[in-house]
């Protein structure tokens, strides 16, 4: 994915190298800070270090002008900048990302990106509408009809057994370090159709992690279409949207659906599982990817 270093700016042919994303994140991959607390326990009380989430304010911006500020856990924000850029409709995917830089600061961090003039004139319409909106849920919408945006269909996928789902539910708590440090934080991950999970990305907020998941996807060019995504919150519309964005065909939520997000769901084509459990799941649109289902056979 053409993406830049903080040293110098690669031409849009370029390819920023892995080793090269590591060190743009490099400054800013503290996911938490040890703070002393006391712990109150069968009437005794025992000074203890403890192991507090890091949160703090991002900014993206878009050639030169700050689109949005997100609080934020501050490691993969290249990803995370990538994958809400995407998922937000702002970025049709990452070749028209033209430079990424990450500059911290003492208030917060910010994350510099160059677009292309096509996808920055989008950008700026988009910020005209937005003007004088303030404490909205659905900044930039004119009127109920806008609040789900247009969506592509999922393409047809793979088809994944619940054993493969219930192993990558087994198999994420060892993968999430974040989480257990602090026990404040959400993950997003990548699975094959076998179960076995490839990528992890966390964050304190739930859309967060799945963006820096839907970057990360881009950045190793991996296939949406070839496995599914696992995330350890409730999902609401904006999880199924995101996922429907980048072409997601199978999303699993180990919390439950919002009823929005059935919708979008059963329009998108996406097979939606969620109060997904160690020894059960719940398959609420378009079953026919999971194994398993109606007396058939689970074969993986």
């Amino acid at each position: 994915m053409p993406l830049a270093s903080p040293a110098r700016p690669l031409p849009a042919s370029a390819t920023l190298a892995p080793s090269l994303v590591s060190m743009q994140q490099s400054k800013v991959r503290r996911r938490s800070e040890i703070i002393t607390c006391f712990r109150f326990c069968d009437g005794a009380v025992t000074p203890r270090d403890a192991a507090v989430a890091a949160e703090v304010p991002v900014a993206l911006a878009y050639n030169g002008v700050s689109h949005v500020v997100m609080m934020a856990t501050p490691s993969d924000l290249a990803d995370f900048a990538v994958g809400f850029s995407i998922s937000e409709g702002i970025l049709v995917d990452g070749s028209e990302l033209l430079d990424l830089a990450i500059e911290e600061g003492r208030t917060g961090i910010r994350v510099s990106m160059t677009i292309t003039e096509e996808r920055f004139a989008g950008l700026k319409q988009r910020r005209r509408n937005m003007t004088g909106r303030t404490g909205c849920g659905l900044c930039g919408v004119d009127d109920l009809t806008q609040v789900a945006r247009p969506l592509p269909r999922v393409g047809p996928g793979v088809k994944v057994g619940v054993r493969a789902i219930h192993q990558a539910l087994a198999a994420l708590p060892a993968r999430q370090p974040a989480n257990a440090e602090t026990g404040a934080v959400h993950a997003a991950a990548w699975a094959t159709p076998a179960g076995e999970i490839v990528l992890v990305r966390e964050d304190v907020g739930r859309h967060n992690a799945l963006d820096k998941l839907i970057g990360a996807v881009q950045h190793r060019q991996t296939d949406p279409e070839a496995g599914f995504a696992v995330i350890t919150s409730r999902c609401s519309f904006e999880m199924v949207q995101k996922a429907a964005t980048i072409g997601i065909p199978i999303l699993v939520a180990i919390s439950a659906p919002t009823t929005m997000a059935l919708r979008i769901a059963e329009q998108t084509g996406i097979t939606l599982v969620a109060l997904a459990r160690s020894d059960s799941i719940n398959v609420y649109t378009n079953p026919g990817r999971i194994r398993g289902l109606a007396g058939g056979v689970d074969d993986g």
